[in-house]
């Protein structure tokens, strides 16, 4: 039987259905907050736990050796195989870092072979290198010239040569003139007593045309003329010179001979404007002559000359030798070598060359920081004296017991210019580098070398790689004297030789301080080759000679010359009056800028042997 539902029962069924979904509702809404909360809180725990995680990632391990390199994690330096460190811990913690100073841990110093000297004062010394030549001593050449006209007779000196002794007849003149004088002489003796004046005058006038004592007695003796008379040597020599032959007619005046003493000889040797300073009278040079092997002379400077030589920019430095065996000819070469002492009485400020980062316009040295548990160094720039022989004098930027870096110098400039930091080739700090060449398959950020200016840190080649530098240079210096000569033509062919010789050395063959030098130097020279072949007018290719002639100049400066000497030249009018360099394969002067306009403008400021 079918049970009636009550109304009353609905009604309550339902309020207790709205009732539970009411409290499930607070219920499950509460909870799905603290749940929410919860989940967000896990989240930002995984969040920042990612974000430690993301900050450990972004560590950047670097090599303090080449600052260029940048790994996301720690590992060996891809060039040098030194561990990686991380960035940060180059960092100093003092609260006074110079930001320019550059780090280096004791294993990159190793590596680097980088050595410290304190600065110290000390005599300067200077070895210099001369070349000169033997010549006679002006004070001893005799010159033998006709004081009376007449016709040769004979001749008892044939050649030029010869050796004579003073008073040792040279030859035999017939003279009317001196025909004349005798009779003259002859009649003045007969009245020597009632006119002594006359007398006295008639021997004079013979004596004036070179006869003896003896031989004005000899006439006055026989009491008659003589027809010939011989011609009588001034000196003791060596005849250098004959101007007549036998028959030759003379006049009064006419040059006879040349007789030079040659039992004391000069040595005449060259010094450059920057050697000057160096050289005084008094200063011993030991020389050596190519034709009298094994055996050192040596002799005291006793003169230098006052004026420059307009053509050779040289002085000469004369030295004086006793010669009694004619060991020494007139224009025998010889090399000498003057070691010198300036300021001997004073002491100055010395620092070796391996130290000095030299441009030209800026001297650059790496100062050691004191009290720095990491060694640091920092870029100073100084202003250098005169050079002395293994050191350069310093005029200012530097104290007594300062130290600097005396070698890898180089290395330390390459990572502050590759971390950005004030160098040599980047005195304005904070330019970083631009572009990057490859070096055994690691990019290596490089400045673009348009404002470079070069080093001349030194490095040894090894017999390759000199040989690899020859085809350079060879085109280099048929690039010179094509420019002085104003072919156009073969300078640009030369251009294209010097490009094609640089792009085939192997870059290989340098290794140690020598590939790092080799490497700064290669972007500047390549810079100035790179449109060598495509400039339509000789202006433009000596605008783009420049860049080449500096970039040859620091080769050479760090390599020395794999060819013979070459001369370093300057000239103030080239480049808009603001003077250039080039390098040439022989002292005089022949002006690649402006060829045969200005040809001779120019000065030679170094040799490179």
């Amino acid at each position: 039987m079918r049970k009636k539902i009550n109304k009353r029962d609905i009604i309550i069924a339902g309020i207790t259905m709205l009732a539970g979904l009411f409290l499930g509702w607070l219920f499950f809404h509460s909870t799905g907050s603290d749940a929410t909360e919860s989940q967000i809180a896990e989240v930002n725990g995984e969040a920042a736990h990612d974000h430690e995680a993301h900050d450990d990632e972004e560590i950047t391990y670097t090599c303090s050796m080449h600052p260029q390199i940048k790994q996301d994690k720690p590992g060996l330096c891809p060039i040098c195989a030194m561990d990686l460190v991380p960035m940060e811990s180059l960092d100093s913690e003092g609260e006074h870092v110079d930001p320019n100073e550059i780090q280096m841990t004791e294993s990159a110093l190793a590596l680097a072979s980088i050595q410290t000297n304190e600065v110290q004062r000390g005599a300067p010394e200077k070895e210099i290198h001369l070349m000169g030549k033997v010549q006679a001593d002006e004070r001893k050449v005799s010159a033998l010239t006709a004081r009376f006209g007449g016709r040769i007779e004979k001749l008892y000196v044939n050649y030029t040569g010869q050796k004579v002794r003073k008073g040792e007849k040279l030859g035999t003149i017939y003279s009317p003139d001196l025909i004349n004088a005798q009779k003259e002489l002859l009649e003045a003796s007969l009245h020597k007593e009632t006119n002594p004046d006359f007398y006295r005058s008639a021997r004079t006038r013979l004596k004036l045309w070179d006869l003896t004592e003896e031989q004005i007695e000899a006439i006055e003796n026989r009491g008659e003329t003589k027809s010939y008379f011989d011609i009588l040597s001034p000196a003791s020599g060596t005849v250098t010179k004959r101007h007549v032959s036998v028959g030759d007619y003379l006049e009064e005046g006419s040059a006879l001979f040349e007789v030079v003493d040659l039992s004391d000889v000069w040595v005449l040797f060259d010094a450059y404007e920057n050697d000057l300073p160096w050289i005084s009278e008094g200063d011993e040079i030991k020389f050596t002559a190519q034709s009298i092997p094994n055996d050192i002379f040596s002799g005291n400077v006793t003169y230098i000359d006052p004026f420059i030589d307009p053509q050779t920019r040289v002085a000469e430095v004369r030295v004086e030798i006793d010669n009694p065996d004619f060991l020494f000819k007139p224009e025998m070469f010889v090399s000498g070598i003057l070691t010198s002492e300036i300021a001997r009485n004073t002491e100055q400020i010395l620092v070796p060359k391996s130290s000095v980062l030299w441009t030209g316009k800026r001297a650059v040295v790496y100062v050691k920081v004191p009290d720095r548990e990491t060694t640091s160094f920092i870029y100073r720039e100084i202003e250098l004296g005169a050079e002395a022989g293994n050191f350069y004098i310093v005029a200012d930027g530097l104290s007594v017991g300062e130290e600097i870096a005396t070698n890898g110098v180089f290395k330390i400039d390459a990572a502050a210019q590759l971390a950005g930091k004030k160098s040599m080739m980047n005195p304005e700090e904070g330019k970083r580098m631009t572009g990057h060449n490859h070096i055994d398959g690691t990019s290596m950020e490089m400045t673009s070398g348009s404002d470079l200016e070069v080093n001349t840190s030194k490095a040894n080649l090894s017999g390759e790689a000199s040989d690899a530098l020859q085809p350079l240079y060879s085109s280099y210096l048929e690039l010179t004297e094509a420019l002085a000569n104003d072919n156009f033509e073969n300078a640009s062919s030369s251009g294209a030789d010097m490009k094609n010789a640089f792009e085939n050395i192997d870059m290989g063959l340098f290794h140690g301080d020598a590939h790092d030098i080799w490497m700064t130097h290669a972007v500047n020279l390549e810079k100035s080759l790179e449109h060598v072949a495509h400039h339509s007018s000789i202006k433009a290719l000596r605008a783009a000679y420049k860049g080449m002639s500096d970039a040859m100049i620091a080769l050479t400066r760090s390599f020395g010359t794999p060819v013979d000497t070459l001369f370093i030249q300057y000239c103030p009018m080239a480049n808009n009056d603001e003077g250039a360099n080039w390098i040439s394969d022989y002292s005089e002067i022949r002006n690649p800028y402006f060829g045969d306009m200005m040809l001779a403008c120019g000065e030679t400021q170094d040799t490179i042997q």
